[in-house]
This record gives structure tokens, C-alpha cells and sequence, in this order.
């Protein structure tokens, strides 16, 4: 399901004559002023900003729509979509509710009120939401998939066996199906039938990682450990960035003897989880049965700061401290375990022990005859009496005698993905080798955590030093904007416009509609930075910064208007023919500017013209070898032909110059084993 799009273009710029010069009237964007607002270009603009995960501003686009035109359904669907990417699933839930007062007839609106429902484990709800929804789009296999996940949360599992068995019957083929009526079987406790239905789901889609890691859970629990981890290595090729199967998979690898190989799952899932609990904990076991002490301290430290109250967890720091010679450490944290667990025998001779290397032999004997009075595990004095188990206990079980056991969670249920468009489009798009966007001009200067350095280009430190206004700079990235930054460019945008009426000459209004074409561009409005820069082009089609962000803004509108569907492929090679001579005209005007360079590569690799686009980055890299842009881009272009030394060779080279992302790539391409 796709986010409607309406757009209906419309030239907002009208010019005249008035004997002293040119004077320029534009849509302005003052609150108070609805009556000149055109609700279609609104939307059509908040939609723009949704696309590019812009969601406050995007709001602020909705809201105005919906003063303006409060009867209207859509803006209150759509501002419920910009809440519901916000995690304000209440009040997104409220905007849905005042779309289907308005348009009892949409199935979106139905369906996302179910979701955020989901999202506040409103199950009953939801599900009326879901039959609404289906009666206006009975052959939507995205609702019946939802609905049977909320009647399996809700415990319905009689009903959602019926509506699995319509599902099989109309979509034979839906490997997803199978693996939901596995979940609803393995609540029932009905393992066999939950195998069954597991298998033939792998063999309609045996690229289907979770239903791998689904599958895994049911060998687990049966302690069928080789399995377990040929079904995990399934699930981790498919879904390399899931701590949960790296956990699951050293489990099976610690209880084969692979302590090398469980050790290893436990690092990269706390790569990928910092704050994994069982991560931590498990970890610490093993690093304490291979001698590493002192990174096992760390890894308990890690677990107590998270549950301080953990007294298993405190005694095998205990243990870890007396091992390396921190005695008082080690009476402090068997102290308090003792104290939870007077009668916990193995605390005590190991107190005792430490007492004794103390000089403190009165308090040692103290525990000792209390041990001894009972005369219970008398054997265990200096012995380990769980050394060399390896079975695990739940994370509930407070068994003090079980604190050498790896930890599980109590209950481990099949992950449960509610089919959903809505966190789709920008998402869906991005690939793991995503290329770094364009260079235009900005009202914020490009901030890097690794990379503080501000991207320099003459022609725009030129413009600053002449012009009394805002600072423009040279950035390839679009921040989010908050509602306070949101509300401080739509009032420059005003006074712009409001200075470009008054302008009495060309030479006045021309630097003021660059200065507004690159405002609008901040609020995602796209198209009418376009119409101001095109205005200024046909005063003045010499001038470089107007060929460059109209290059850009044009390549931002073309970008999400694919996304959407909207244009047809004439339009859309038409637009992007427009990109291109915008480049290269503003390249003949500036031959060596890296940015030019760079951009036009960028719509190259695009077109998946990867030779050009290679040629291109070369061309911005002799012109600025420190663009670390350039070679991230140039690294990703030679990966996607295969050439795979030069590739890594770039990437290597833009992570040296602050593009951190660029060693995730190589480390994830070098672990596929690719060559």
C-alpha cells in the first residue's frame, strides 16, 4: 500500500513591470494566511518530507492543511503516518480516528489505526480495525497477515487456524502463513505440528531467515544442539545483523565443546547489541572458564549496573575477584549473596577461604562450622562443584547453586513482523551499499562526529562575504528538521518574499531568490526552489550556484516522485536529462569543481552507469583528493562492477578520511566471502 501522492503542479511565480524594476509575488507561508494556501501543493509537500523521513516538518505542512480545510480526510491520515514514524502511536491513533470520521472508505486509514493499536497491545481493537479494513479489501494479504497475528497475541488460536486455513486456500504459495500457524502450534505445545508446518513453509521460501531462526527454537528446546546451529548459520547468512541468533547459535556451539566458536557469536552479537544482558552474562562464563578473568569482571560489572539485585551475577564476580586476588572485593559481593542465601553453602567456604588468606581466621571458621553443623557439602571445600557443567537455566531461576549455567529466557517466542508499507519507503530503498547523496547548498553547515571539517567552495565563500544575509554552505546532508528550526525557515522564507515583492531591480531580487530557493529546498519543498531558480536562470544562465542546486533539488524531487510512482519513464528520463545538462553546463563554467564532479557521478551510479559514474569520482578526486565522499561512492561503484581490490581499497581510503560507514561495508563484504 502506498502513501497516496497528489501533486498538482502550478506556477506560483508571476512577474510584471512597474517601471522601476521587477517585482515578484509568492506563495507566502504565514500561519495566519489560509485562504492562499493550495491544500494539494501542501500535501504534496509534507509528502515529500514523510518520504525523506522528515516528520516534524512534514507536520507542520498536515497541520496547516488541516486548518485550513479541517473536513479533508487525508491530512489527518497522513499526519497520523508522520506521528506513527515518531512512535506517537496514541495520537497517531487519534488522527486516524478523525480520517475515518471524514472517509469511512479507506482501508490505509483502517489499517494504520490497527497498527498503532498493535503498537499499544490494544488486540481487540486492532482486529476490528483489520475486519473493517477487509471488507473495503477482502483480497489484501497484508491484513489477513496482521489480523492473525493480533488473534495469536490475544490467544485466539482457534480463530486464527481458521482464518490460516482461508489463507492457505487463496494463497497457496505464502510461505509466511505456514510460518504463523508453526507460532499458533507452538503456543499450543504442539511441537510436532509446528515442525511440519515450518518445513513446508522453508520449502515454499528457504530464504526466509526468521523462519530459520524459528525453526532453530524448536531443536533448542529438544537439545538437538547440531541442528540448532545448521538452522542458526541459515538464519545468520540470511539476517546478519540479529544479535538474538548469535546468542542462540553459541548456545548450541558451547554445548558441542565449540568454546572458541561461542565465544565468538557472544562478541558480535554485543557488537551488534552493546546492552544484550545474556550477552554479558554468558560471555563472562565463558571468558572465566578460559582463565579470562579480568574482561569476565568487566563483562558481570556490565550485568550488575543493569540488575544490580543479581546475586548469581554477583557471585561469579566474587568468584572472578577472589581468583585474582581482590579478597575484600570478593567477601564484599559473597557477603551479600549470603545474606539473600543464608544457606547457601558453596558462598560460604568460598567466604571462608578468602578469610582465611586474610588472617581473618575467627570469621572463616565461623562459616565453616555452619557448613559443617549440617554436614552437608562437606566435600566441596575449595571445589567447584559445578566445574565442567554445561547446562543452562532459566533467566527467572534464582537457584544460587546454578550460577555456573549459561542463561536462556524463560520463554523464547517466534518474532512476530506485522506487515506494515508505512516504515517502507525510505527503508526499502536503502540497500546495505547505499551511496552518499548529492552536494547542494544549505542553511546549516554539515556536522560529522568523526569529520568536523566544513566542505569549502570559492564561488559560495564569495556570495557570503557580498550578501547581508543568512550563510549558505556546502552540504550533502538534510537533517531532520524540529518544530522550532522548521518554524525559523518558513519565517525566513516569508521575509524573503516578502523583500523580493519590494525589490525594485533584477540585480536586488536575483541574490534574494537564490537565498529562497535554498530555504525551500531546508523545508522539502523541492519544486518551488525549483521554480526560483529557474526564474533566476533565465535572467542569469551564467551563474554556477543556480545550475548546481537546481541540479540537486531537481535529483531530490525526481527521487521521491520514482519512489511514489507518479511519473511516467518519459517524464522520468526527461527529468533526468534535465540533471545532467544542469551538471554540465555548470562544469564548463567551472572545470575543476569536485563537487560538480562528484554530483554528476552520483547520477550516473544512479543510472547504474557505473564506468561514467567511476570516471566522474576520479575527476572530483584529482580535483580535491580529501573528498571522502568521492571515494566512498567510487569504492561502492567498483563493488557493484566487481572490482573488488579497488572497492575495498576506496572505502578503506574514505574511512581513513572520517567516513566510518565505509568499514561496516568491508567488514560485511570481506565476512560474505566475497572475492
Amino acid at each position: 500500500m502506498k502513501i497516496p501522492f497528489c501533486f498538482k503542479r502550478k506556477n506560483y511565480l508571476n512577474a510584471s513591470s512597474r517601471g522601476r524594476g521587477w517585482r515578484w509575488v509568492l506563495i507566502l507561508f504565514s500561519l495566519p494566511a489560509f485562504s492562499q494556501y493550495n491544500t494539494d501543493r501542501l500535501i504534496s509537500i509534507g509528502q515529500t518530507a514523510l518520504y525523506y523521513e522528515d516528520y516534524v516538518l512534514s507536520m507542520q505542512y498536515f497541520n496547516q492543511v488541516i486548518t485550513a480545510k479541517p473536513y479533508l480526510y487525508e491530512p489527518w491520515f497522513l499526519r497520523g503516518v508522520a506521528k506513527f514514524h515518531l512512535d506517537d502511536f496514541a495520537g497517531a491513533e487519534q488522527d486516524c480516528t478523525e480520517a475515518i470520521d471524514r472517509n469511512p472508505f479507506v482501508a490505509s486509514c483502517y489499517e494504520l489505526r490497527g497498527l498503532c493499536r498493535i503498537q499499544q497491545e490494544k488486540f481487540p481493537d486492532a482486529i476490528g480495525d483489520y475486519n473493517r479494513a477487509l471488507r473495503i479489501q477482502p483480497e489484501n494479504r497484508g491484513l489477513w497477515h496482521n489480523r492473525v497475528l493480533c488473534h495469536i497475541q490475544n490467544k485466539d488460536y482457534d480463530e486464527a487456524l481458521l482464518e490460516l486455513d482461508t489463507m492457505h486456500q487463496r494463497w497457496s504459495q505464502y510461505a509466511q502463513a505456514y510460518t504463523m500457524r508453526a507460532d499458533v502450534h507452538l503456543q499450543m505445545k504442539d511441537t510436532t505440528l509446528a515442525v511440519e508446518a515450518l518445513e513446508k513453509s522453508l520449502e515454499l521460501d528457504p530464504y526466509d531467515g526468521k523462519t530459520w531462526a524459528v525453526r532453530s527454537l524448536v531443536s533448542l528446546s529438544r537439545s538437538q544442539w547440531a541442528e540448532a546451529e545448521d538452522q542458526l548459520d541459515h538464519a545468520i547468512h540470511l539476517l546478519p545483523k540479529n544479535g538474538g541468533y548469535y546468542i542462540n547459535r553459541a548456545l548450541a556451539r558451547y554445548n558441542r565443546n565449540n568454546l572458541r566458536g561461542a565465544m565468538a557469536d557472544y562478541d558480535m552479537a554485543l557488537d551488534l547489541e552493546p546492552n544484550n544482558f545474556l550477552g554479558h552474562y554468558n560471555r563472562g562464563l565463558l571468558r572465566a572458564d578460559v582463565g579470562d578473568d579480568n574482561r569476565a569482571i568487566l563483562d558481570f560489572d556490565f550485568v550488575l549496573l543493569q540488575e544490580p539485585d543479581n546475586m548469581l551475577a554477583l557471585f561469579n564476580r566474587a568468584v572472578l575477584l577472589d581468583r585474582t586476588g581482590d579478597l575484600r572485593g570478593a567477601i564484599r559481593d559473597y557477603s551479600k549473596v549470603i545474606d539473600e542465601y543464608p544457606n547457601f553453602h558453596t558462598g560460604l567456604l568460598y567466604r571462608a577461604r578468602c578469610y582465611r588468606r586474610l588472617g581473618m581466621t575467627q570469621k572463616a571458621e565461623l562459616d565453616e562450622f555452619k557448613v559443617y553443623k549440617e554436614q552437608l557439602y562437606q566435600h566441596l571445600y575449595g571445589i567447584d562443584p559445578q566445574k565442567g557443567n554445561r547446562r543452562q537455566r532459566k533467566r527467572s531461576d534464582d537457584d544460587p547453586e546454578k550460577y555456573r549455567n549459561l542463561v536462556v529466557e524463560d520463554e523464547q517466542e517466534p518474532e512476530r513482523e506485522y506487515q506494515s508499507d508505512y516504515r517502507g519507503h525510505v527503508q526499502n530503498r536503502r540497500a546495505d551499499m547505499e551511496l552518499q547523496p548529492m552536494f547542494a547548498l544549505s542553511l546549516a553547515p554539515q556536522h560529522d562526529e568523526v569529520n568536523t571539517t566544513l566542505h569549502y567552495d570559492p564561488t559560495v565563500d564569495e556570495l557570503n562575504r557580498r550578501r547581508q544575509m543568512r550563510p549558505i554552505y556546502v552540504s550533502n546532508q538534510h537533517a531532520p528538521l524540529d518544530s522550532e528550526h522548521s518554524a525559523d525557515y518558513f519565517a525566513y522564507i516569508d521575509s524573503l518574499s516578502t523583500a523580493i515583492d519590494h525589490a525594485h531591480s533584477s540585480r536586488q531580487t536575483l541574490p534574494l531568490l537564490l537565498a529562497r530557493a535554498v530555504a525551500y529546498a531546508a523545508v522539502q519543498d523541492n519544486e518551488s526552489a525549483i521554480h526560483d531558480l529557474t526564474t533566476y536562470e533565465q535572467m542569469d544562465s551564467l551563474q554556477l550556484l543556480v545550475l548546481w542546486q537546481r541540479a540537486a533539488s531537481q535529483q531530490r524531487y525526481n527521487q521521491y516522485a520514482a519512489a511514489e510512482g507518479s511519473r511516467t519513464e518519459a517524464v522520468s528520463g526527461l527529468q533526468s536529462f534535465g540533471v545532467r545538462s544542469d551538471l554540465e553546463r555548470a562544469l564548463r563554467l567551472s572545470p575543476q569543481n569536485a563537487y560538480l564532479h562528484y554530483n554528476l557521478a552520483c547520477l550516473y551510479a544512479e543510472q547504474q552507469d557505473y564506468a561514467q559514474a567511476i570516471d566522474q569520482f576520479t575527476l572530483a578526486l584529482q580535483a580535491d583528493p580529501h573528498l571522502a565522499e568521492a571515494y566512498y561512492n567510487r569504492g561502492i561503484c567498483h563493488l557493484r562492477a566487481d572490482h573488488s581490490a579497488e572497492g575495498v581499497a576506496d572505502l578503506s581510503k574514505a574511512g581513513e578520511l572520517g567516513l566510518y560507514q565505509a568499514y561496516s561495508i568491508i567488514k560485511k563484504y570481506r565476512n560474505n566471502g566475497t572475492k
